[in-house]
């Protein structure tokens, strides 16, 4: 039976450093009682990505809304060298705020974020989008597909994504190319971390998690999201013909709607 750490020594022997972390948030205009959310974006993206569509569609919904953006990501403060421990602490701080029991939604490396804090918070649901958990596999995908832009991340230098990894050709490319030029980077020592991420520590008492993506998704293969899926004990909900930024592309409404379905259903 897995078991959960309790006391963790680095944590009051070595404090991750505080900083000003950006939220956004968007509230319900009615209190139906359901769980806040809590979405988490991947290197180089920030909680701008989460307020073009899905805060607002959540909020309508009745789900009071919120985006963090990690250290040194969007309008939070700035985190060179910084890696994984502190992104998760961000978030598990994030959340911890919130007035209710939350859900975690990552997105990208986001989700690796997610699956990390879900051992330190007792979150009352987990999504998983697009999830780049790491490995291998991942690297090898994005070697294939965007080598100029993934080779000099291998030695140290900012991974740089491409519009058509991230979206479908469905979105008008003006649009693509000027969300592309709102992406940050990730600090080198993380984009390290993600590639050797191992396996995560037991999540808090067990919550619900819910796998999504695309299988035309140019970042994460098809192999990576049932591999995802199945450690959750589950098949992933796919959405073909999007691409990697669910959350941004043209049929935007569809995988936040299928979301906040599951979750309706008595999920969390």
């Amino acid at each position: 039976m897995p078991t959960t750490r309790i006391i963790r020594t680095r944590e009051w022997t070595d404090p991750v450093a505080p900083v000003r972390r950006e939220v956004r948030h968007v509230d319900v205009l009615r209190d139906e009682g359901k769980p806040p959310l809590l979405f988490v974006p991947g290197f180089g993206h920030g909680a701008w990505v989460f307020a073009e569509h899905w805060l607002e569609r959540a909020a309508e919904r009745g789900f009071p809304a919120y985006a963090v953006s990690p250290r040194g990501h969007g309008a939070s403060t700035a985190a060179p060298g910084t890696g994984l421990r502190a992104y998760v602490h961000d978030v598990v701080q994030t959340a911890a705020g919130l007035p209710r029991q939350a859900v975690l939604v990552g997105h990208g490396a986001g989700a690796l974020l997610v699956t990390h804090a879900l051992a330190r918070y007792p979150a009352r649901a987990a999504v998983l989008a697009a999830p780049a958990l790491g490995g291998w596999t991942l690297l090898g995908a994005a070697l294939r597909r965007n080598p100029v832009g993934t080779l000099p991340a291998v030695f140290g230098r900012p991974l740089r994504l491409r519009a058509n990894q991230l979206f479908s050709r469905e979105l008008p490319e003006a649009l693509a190319a000027s969300y592309v030029d709102r992406l940050g980077r990730a600090s080198a020592r993380a984009q390290w971390q993600l590639l050797f991420a191992g396996r995560t520590e037991p999540a808090v008492g067990d919550p619900p998690v819910l796998v999504l993506g695309s299988p035309d998704d140019r970042v994460v293969p098809a192999a990576a999201l049932d591999r995802a899926a199945r450690r959750y004990g589950g098949a992933p909900l796919l959405f073909p013909g999007m691409g990697h930024d669910l959350m941004l592309d043209a049929r935007w409404v569809e995988p936040i709607d299928a979301i906040l379905d599951w979750l309706d259903k008595g999920t969390a």
